[in-house]
């Protein structure tokens, strides 16, 4: 295993391992040029990740065992897809190159935090991720951030949905986080007033794809509220079984997306990856704080897509059958697009984020060598003498 180049690390448990996961075929690709291997703090998440991937999956539980990994594998650059409190066990490693790459883009407040500081570099989108940075922090080094836009966007994978000849709408919400300031959850709020009015809209199929930590959620509100939309779903396919109305409970996102008309969803990462991949069908953004004024100013997508909130949602049915015949939001989407994404196309996320690691696996070769302890130390003898 030295010849390892890359290590991307994760250090929670199973239940967050779609972070990691909806990494696994881009660090595939990467593979391919320099060699990778997945080092996890939790045998859960061991056991999970080896399921799905064939790179190498290492689990080192406690700290002198990633230390010893470490000096065992002697990568050169290490990859993290979140801010894990364990990260900082591995960042207390001085000989490698470490690199927030995150697991989304999205405007949530958590995007943008003094975490970013630990890192050598930061992976980010595009100018609205920059900019999330700039003004969230203070005396961040803005050398730091290195835009690679989203690689996973550049991604295929096999379609989730049966086809249909209705008008698709996806309903995607987010959890409601760790913390009361980064719950975007509409769930609890607007979840099942949404989904009724979907299902109202005629000739319609609605897909409900709920984000993983909702099947696992502590939150007595959130949980009721997914129970009842799955209880609205299971009904309506009863009385109308020929609509297809469906609930994607497991599975990539990125495998509905492209098969879907119009999305509903919370401030999270997947209504970002709508506004790239599907630039041209109109998307519903949530409101579950009823402040419009904050959305606008925190949230850019939300100036190019209608808002859903508690004076609205028992609109959306009437709302979402105008804009699936005329779609007013369309020019927006596409200048929203450049803000958040610049002017990548599909493919081009990829080829910078490959080159942008293999620049600093060369960087940290020639660090290593400009500092080798023997070079180091006659260079300070003949400082002193």
């Amino acid at each position: 295993m030295n010849d390892v180049h890359v290590i991307a690390y994760f250090a929670d448990d199973p239940t967050r391992t779609y972070q990691l996961v909806q990494w696994l075929d881009v660090l595939a690709l990467l593979h391919e040029q320099h060699p990778v291997a997945i080092v996890v703090r939790d045998p859960g998440s061991a056991e999970v990740l080896r399921e799905r991937t064939d790179l190498p999956v290492l689990c080192a539980v406690e700290f002198p065992e990633l230390a010893a990994l470490y000096e065992e594998l002697d990568a050169k650059v290490v990859l993290y897809c979140n801010n894990s409190m364990l990260n900082f066990q591995s960042l207390l490693d001085g000989r490698r190159l470490h690199v927030h790459v995150n697991h989304g883009e999205s405007d949530k407040q958590s995007m943008a935090s003094n975490n970013a500081k630990a890192y050598d570099r930061v992976f980010v989108a595009g100018e609205a991720a920059v900019q999330r940075h700039v003004t969230g922090l203070l005396e961040l080094d803005t050398r730091r951030l290195v835009r690679t836009g989203r690689p996973q966007l550049d991604l295929r994978p096999a379609p989730l949905l049966a086809p249909s000849t209705r008008c698709t709408v996806l309903y995607a919400p987010t959890w409601e986080g760790d913390a009361d300031y980064n719950d975007y959850t509409s769930l609890d709020v607007l979840g099942t007033r949404i989904v009724e009015q979907v299902l109202g809209v005629p000739d319609v199929r609605l897909v409900y794809k709920p984000h993983p930590k909702i099947l696992t959620s502590t939150s007595p509100g959130v949980l009721e509220a997914h129970l009842e939309v799955l209880r609205l779903v299971a009904e309506a396919g009863r009385r109308d079984p020929g609509a297809g109305h469906a609930e994607v409970l497991r599975g990539d996102i990125l495998a509905v997306i492209p098969d879907c008309d119009a999305m509903i969803t919370d401030v999270s990462s997947v209504g970002l990856d709508w506004l790239y991949l599907r630039t041209e069908k109109p998307i519903f953004l949530t409101d579950p704080h009823d402040d419009r004024e904050r959305l606008r100013r925190d949230v850019p997508v939300s100036r190019c897509a209608d808002v859903v909130d508690r004076t609205s949602v028992d609109a959306l049915g009437t709302l979402l059958t105008r804009r699936l015949r005329r779609d007013e939001h369309h020019l927006a989407r596409l200048a929203m697009r450049h803000h958040y994404f610049d002017d990548l196309q599909v493919g081009e996320s990829t080829r910078r984020f490959l080159d942008s690691v293999s620049d600093l696996v060369g960087l940290r070769d020639r660090l290593v060598g400009e500092v080798d302890p023997v070079t180091s130390a006659d260079h300070v003898t003949e400082t002193i003498a």
